[in-house]
C-alpha cells in the first residue's frame, strides 16, 4: 500500500480505509471563503457495494489500494459456489454465491468476467454491459394483445425472468443489459 494526499485522489481509485476497502465514485475539492479547504467523496465499499459519502481534510493522507483486475472465464457451478479461470495462467479460483450476488443471473458457461483482486483475494466481480443469452421458456403473445409497446415474460438460460416484446420465442437469443436486467434486442 502507498500512501496519497487527498488533494491527489481522483474516481476510480480504491483506499484501505478502517472502515473497509472503497472505490472512489466522485470527489470535490472545496476551498470555503473562511476555513481550510476540504475534500467531499462519494465512496463505495468493494465488498459490500455500499454507498458512504466521506469528508477528508485538504492534504490529509490515506492508504492507496492496489486492485488488480483480470479477465476471467466462467467455467461452472458446483456445491462450492461459482469456478473461475485465469485467462493468462488457467488457474482456478472459486467464489461465494455471495461473492457474486445478482452477477449470477448472467453467468453462462464460457463467459469472460473481470475480477478484481486485492491482497490476492477477489473484492469484486464486474460484467461487460450486455450479455447474449437464450430464451428457454416463453408464452406465446395472445391475439388481442398486438398493442404497440406490449410485453410478456420469458426465462433465458440462467433462469433469469426479462420482459420482452412479443414477437421474442423460445430458442431465440437475445441481449439483456446486465446493469438494469431489461431486454436490449433480439440478435440474429
Amino acid at each position: 500500500m502507498t500512501a496519497i494526499s487527498t488533494n491527489d485522489i481522483k474516481p476510480g481509485m480504491a483506499l484501505d480505509l478502517s472502515d473497509g476497502l472503497f472505490q472512489i465514485v466522485d470527489y470535490q475539492h472545496v476551498k470555503p471563503g473562511k476555513g481550510k479547504a476540504f475534500v467531499r467523496t462519494r465512496l463505495r465499499n468493494l465488498e459490500t457495494g455500499a454507498n458512504l459519502d466521506r469528508t477528508f481534510r485538504a492534504d490529509e493522507t490515506v492508504e492507496r489500494a492496489i486492485i488488480d483486475r483480470r479477465d476471467y472465464q466462467f467455467l461452472y457451478r458446483d456445491d462450492m459456489g461459482f469456478n473461475f479461470m485465469d485467462g493468462e495462467t488457467y488457474a482456478q479460483i472459486a467464489l461465494t454465491v455471495d461473492q457474486v450476488g445478482d452477477a449470477a443471473n448472467y453467468l453462462v458457461d464460457g463467459s469472460t468476467v473481470i475480477i478484481a483482486m486485492y491482497q490476492g483475494r477477489p473484492v469484486g466481480l464486474d460484467l461487460p454491459a450486455s450479455i447474449e443469452l437464450e430464451v428457454t421458456r416463453s408464452e406465446p403473445g395472445v391475439k388481442g394483445d398486438r398493442v404497440s409497446g406490449a410485453t410478456k415474460p420469458v426465462t433465458v438460460e440462467t433462469g433469469l425472468v426479462v420482459q420482452v416484446p412479443l414477437f421474442v420465442e423460445q430458442g431465440d437469443r437475445i441481449k439483456v443489459d446486465t446493469r438494469s436486467g431489461e431486454y436490449m434486442t433480439r440478435v440474429s
